[in-house]
């Protein structure tokens, strides 16, 4: 077994927490430091349903991408879904840790996981050197509609919004989560390609304009492939531990 506090220390390791954007909020969220842990649940999001499924299954901890809470807190009540995550998880002694944009950031992080996903090489950061938001790589040169079927494939979406800049797909920029304010970056370091998730209307109208191709396939699919990063390095660093993923979590948006 090991304690929260030392699964949290490694997590750290993986992604410091000074690599954290100022208004975040990433470690320990609920629980007890010294709280004994045999098993953990792995998932993007501490959404009330996951804390029910990390009940059911016997967790002790929950390691998810996501914090419990964004910005200022001032009541833990059940008339929030927050709020009832954080009591569930109070009421059963479990420990909730979240790697935010600490995550984002760091090498083998969110967005390594994207930019291996859909097989993108020759990586580098796309705001700097890594650690930092999003990479740049490249593929085999092909269309835009092989491109985009390629996505849907890899990253298991169900739809994807894009605007088509006009050019084939080879040098691709990514940017797991809500990174769509940094196309004009993507286009600045000569990627015909930008791969993200949440993005306004505007940022599609001005992406095309620059003759950028801006593809959109949601937050859930672009950040959810560093959960199997995050499970496979718990079982590499605790091997007595039983770390498990979300059989249940997926993203709530439909195409109709």
């Amino acid at each position: 077994m090991a304690t929260v506090h030392e699964i949290l220390d490694f997590l750290f390791s993986l992604a410091p927490e000074a690599g954290k954007e100022p208004w975040d909020h990433v470690g320990l969220m609920v629980g007890d430091r010294s709280r004994l842990v045999e098993t953990v649940l792995v998932a993007l999001d501490p959404f009330y349903p996951v804390c029910q499924e990390a009940a059911a299954r016997g967790a002790q901890l929950l390691v998810t991408h996501h914090p419990l809470f964004f910005g200022g807190t001032h009541a833990v009540t059940d008339e929030t879904e927050d709020g009832r995550s954080a009591m569930l998880l109070l009421e059963r002694g479990m420990a909730h840790i979240a790697m935010h944009t600490n995550l984002d950031a760091a090498r083998g992080g969110v967005n390594d996981c994207l930019a291996a996903r859909l097989g993108l090489r020759e990586v580098t950061g796309l705001l700097g050197e890594i650690p930092c938001l999003g990479r740049v790589g490249v593929i085999d040169t092909c269309s835009l509609p092989d491109f985009l079927a390629a996505v849907k494939e890899k990253l298991g979406c169900p739809g994807l919004r894009y605007c088509d800049g006009g050019r084939p797909v080879r040098r691709v920029a990514v940017g797991g989560g809500a990174c769509g304010e940094f196309f004009r970056q993507a286009a600045a370091a000569g990627c015909d390609t930008f791969l993200t998730g949440d993005v306004k209307y505007n940022q599609f109208r001005d992406a095309q304009y620059l003759g950028l191709n801006l593809i959109d396939a949601g937050h859930f699919w672009t950040e959810n492939p560093v959960c199997d990063a995050l499970a496979a390095q718990l079982r590499r660093a605790f091997p007595a531990l039983r770390v498990m993923q979300s059989e249940t979590h997926t993203d709530v948006t439909k195409f109709a």
